[in-house]
């Protein structure tokens, strides 16, 4: 544990738009009740003259940030990086993203979940060619094949038939469209701590209103609601959705720590949709690193909460070097346990692919 009256540094380092929606005053207060400083790291300077920090929390991408942090870490060993940039450039993608969910097994669970059935087509000729998506059935949600959080990222079209395939711009994902009751499941991801939220999505299409559409329709992310009303009774109300049941906790929360492990994350949240098909059956459609946390319930407690548990487990590897290097074998009572393995190796059930929708979004919802 950390000495008393010892204060922690965390640097963050986000985009503009970013910074405004998740470094709110109440976090701030919050994080400095609990001895922690958040400090704002000055991008048109070397973070290596910055500080000192106990930890960076950053969402920068690029070659030039990339080396910053490795010779940040080289001088600060004992300082935590969160998350590592190798594990975020994973979900740059929205076929290595999903990837790990298909590899992924939970255990002792009667509900069973997948990922998406989906192709990519990385030039238009091979769009031309029925046999290249003739595996999938229309409809299906078509989505760039970068996801980087950018506005081209953000641009999905559901397609009902071959014509509306013309109007897309490769190299593009396609995904085979689930009817799931109009309802998507947010799965916010912070250290060990997880929360499920509902959020509307987009509605079901029949078969037989499928014969009425044609070509492609653009939708939108960007929600008129505010983080204040999703937050409240109201919204659910208001978008029907009070009725729908929730996945089932642990199962969720399985999913979730099996996925951290996995990607070696700590702050992301992913979606999921319930196929209603198959009542027991969930649909892992997409993954965001560092969401808008703004939306989550008491996120600032939350966020307080991991960032407390981040800088002590650094002051706890700090003091088990030392002992180390001192020739001690032991370690005290200040050192934490580690969680519970919730993905056992040997005994968990796997999740299998499947068809579904897409729930994309890095800080806001899709809005029918």
């Amino acid at each position: 544990m950390a000495e008393p009256g010892r204060r922690f540094a965390i640097g963050y380092a986000l985009l503009p738009k970013k910074r405004e929606s998740f470094i709110q005053e109440s976090l701030v207060s919050l994080a400095q009740e609990r001895g922690i400083d958040l400090v704002q790291i000055d991008t048109d300077k070397p973070l290596v003259e910055q500080g000192p920090f106990d930890c960076v929390l950053h969402k920068l991408y690029g070659e030039d940030w990339k080396k910053e942090l490795q010779e940040f870490s080289l001088r600060n060993p004992n300082a935590r990086i969160v998350d590592p940039p190798a594990a975020i450039e994973r979900l740059h993608n929205r076929i290595s993203m999903l990837q790990v969910v298909s590899e992924l097994k939970v255990e002792n669970h009667e509900d069973t979940f997948g990922i998406p059935k989906q192709i990519v087509i990385y030039d238009s000729e091979t769009l031309g060619e029925a046999q290249a998506w003739e595996p999938l059935k229309f409809p299906v949600i078509a989505k760039p094949l970068v996801a980087d959080g950018s506005a081209k990222s953000h641009k999905m079209s559901l397609v009902f038939n071959q014509d509306g395939l013309k109007k897309l711009k490769p190299p593009i994902v396609l995904q085979e469209f689930v009817n799931h009751g109009g309802v998507i499941f947010k799965v916010y991801v912070v250290g060990e701590y997880v929360k499920c939220v509902k959020r509307k999505s987009l509605p079901d299409v029949s078969e037989e209103k499928l014969k009425s559409l044609e070509g492609s329709l653009s939708f939108s992310q960007v929600s008129n609601i505010t983080t204040r009303e999703r937050n409240d009774d109201k919204y659910y109300k208001m978008m029907h959705l009070e009725d729908k049941e929730m996945p089932p906790q642990s199962f969720i929360t399985d999913i979730a720590r099996g996925l951290r492990r996995a990607m070696k994350l700590n702050l992301f949240n992913f979606d999921v949709i319930r196929d209603i098909r198959i009542g027991n059956r969930y649909l892992v459609i997409d993954i965001n690193y560092f969401p808008g946390y703004a939306k989550m319930p008491s996120y600032e407690t939350v966020l307080s909460d991991f960032f407390w548990d981040i800088v002590n487990q650094k002051e706890t590897n700090a003091l088990v070097t030392s002992l180390k290097n001192d020739g001690e074998s032991e370690v005290g009572s200040d050192r934490r346990p580690s969680p519970k393995n919730s993905c056992d190796k040997d005994s968990r059930k796997y999740g299998s692919d499947d068809c579904c929708l897409d729930g994309e979004g890095e800080e806001i919802t899709i809005s029918s």
